[in-house]
């Protein structure tokens, strides 16, 4: 008997999945434990729309993602910092510097941990830096470091 997964379930299949189990199986554990419904037309037919919906909103993040990555390969980020008499930073230039202010220039809130920085920033200078918005989407762009 053909079935739908409606969870998990261990030694079978993952949830949405339909698989080929016994028909004692089905009607004695799946079914009653509301783990699977039977494989019908009707709900072989909302799965593939529900996966369709799911596909289509996968799409539209990787193509807002990429507008964004151009929107971004497009600016240099300029951090202004102090140093001291060898020309050595204060501290270093960190991810959530040029997050902030990549937040002030494009208007756009973007997440400390994407941005991967090859080697800490702590003196002046002009950096190209990656960010990584998306698996298969990334950037790179500049960062000038002065005073």
């Amino acid at each position: 008997m053909k079935v739908i997964l409606l969870c998990d379930v261990k030694g079978q299949g993952k949830k949405d999945q339909i698989i080929n189990v016994s028909d004692g199986y089905a009607r004695n554990f799946l079914f009653p434990q509301k783990k699977a419904i039977p494989a019908d037309a009707k709900a072989t037919s909302e799965l593939k729309s529900k996966e369709e919906a799911k596909q289509y909103k996968i799409n539209e993040e990787i193509k807002a993602a990429r507008a964004l990555a151009d929107r971004i390969k497009a600016v240099t980020v300029e951090i202004k910092m102090e140093h001291g008499q060898d020309g050595r930073l204060y501290g270093s230039v960190t991810a959530k510097d040029i997050a902030e202010e990549l937040k002030r220039i494009l208007s756009v809130d973007i997440d400390k941990r994407k941005i991967q920085l090859r080697d800490p920033i702590k003196a002046y200078g002009t950096y190209t830096v990656d960010i990584k918005l998306l698996p298969e989407v990334s950037a790179s762009f500049t960062v000038k470091v002065g005073n």
